[in-house]
């Protein structure tokens, strides 16, 4: 069964919630990850209400609400969350405290905030939603699951749902992931060592069982792989699962990494399956992490919609049809994604 998309809100480290300015305007890392472009959550959430938010709570709520005014919906039938990492400044705060404190005297504000759930919680009270609500915590597959989740909800019940991908960096995470060469970093002597550009985003999407008016584009099929696999032969069973074959697919978003290493599955299948097919690496626009997928499904959504390119995205064709995600990490997690317009 595949499932409608209605509206979508982002946020990212491109100008995601201001389509106009992001057509104009790609922004690059300046340092060794991408950081979120934030609104003014004031114009999202009660003053009062942000100083007791973290900043992934922020944007996570948001970009939800982004996505929610756009669909024209108050309360959703369910929200589904995913996240790899949930919130690490919290989790930060709280363990920082029991050392400063001696595990003694301990505020459990931090250790509240700090679990996975807390997103979809905030998102529930804000819109005074009582219906079904979960996260989804399966690291670098939680968005494709809470996807799957989320049209197996739509074949019991009716729409729309709320379904997004949260993750953010912070100072101790970032430091912690470069020790174990995932992200890159830049050192005294102007070299740079291997590893990824880090990245950070909240993208949510409202879905449904049938195609409404305002219907931006479809989500056909979902697939995820673990273990070491032959991924040609993967990519086109994916496709032929769902009667397709490569000739169909108009644009590939690829999940180049930026590390030169760590490219080379991706670099093969520009030689092989996807030889006559335009392609693009999505992380180039918001970076490496666990729930990147939900920036490269925003992105299918926009171009979709808008059938015309960026001004700084050269050499794509329109009109699009079908638009293939292919997302990994390391050797041994792929994930497909199929978009086509409504």
């Amino acid at each position: 069964m595949k499932a409608y998309i209605r509206a979508f809100g982002n946020i990212s480290p491109q100008h995601s919630l201001d389509p106009e300015l992001f057509y104009r305007q790609q922004i690059k890392p300046v340092k060794d990850s991408f950081e979120c472009i934030e609104p003014d959550y004031s114009h999202f959430v009660d003053s009062k209400m942000i100083r007791r938010m973290s900043r992934i709570v922020k944007m996570g709520v948001a970009a939800a609400l982004t996505c929610l005014k756009n669909g024209a919906v108050e309360n959703p039938a369910a929200i589904i969350t995913a996240t790899a990492y949930g919130c690490l400044e919290d989790s930060s705060s709280f363990l920082r405290r029991m050392i400063e404190f001696n595990e003694t005297m301990l505020s459990p504000t931090a250790f509240i905030q700090s679990t996975h759930n807390t997103v979809g919680a905030q998102i529930a009270l804000l819109v005074k939603s009582n219906s079904y609500n979960n996260t989804i915590v399966h690291r670098d597959f939680s968005f494709e699951n809470a996807l799957t989740e989320s049209m197996l909800l739509l074949q019991e019940s009716a729409g729309p749902l709320l379904v997004g991908a949260i993750d953010e960096i912070t100072n101790d995470s970032h430091t912690i992931l470069r020790r174990f060469g995932l992200y890159k970093q830049t050192r005294t002597d102007s070299k740079t060592v291997t590893g990824n550009i880090a990245g950070e985003g909240a993208a949510f999407f409202l879905l449904d069982k049938e195609a409404t008016p305002d219907c931006v584009c479809s989500l056909k099929a979902v697939r995820t792989r673990y273990g070491l696999i032959n991924v040609r032969q993967e990519t086109e069973s994916f496709l032929q699962s769902n009667q397709m074959t490569m000739k169909n697919i108009d644009l590939v978003l690829t999940g180049h990494p930026g590390d030169t290493a760590r490219d080379v599955p991706d670099d093969l299948l520009l030689k092989s399956v996807f030889k006559n097919t335009q392609c693009f690496p999505f992380k180039s626009l918001c970076g490496d992490y666990p729930t990147a997928t939900g920036f490269a499904l925003w992105f299918a959504c926009l171009l979709l919609k808008e059938q015309k390119a960026p001004q700084w995205m050269t050499g794509i064709r329109f009109p699009l049809q079908n638009i293939l995600i292919h997302n990994h990490s390391g050797d041994v997690r792929n994930s497909f994604l199929l978009i086509g317009a409504c």
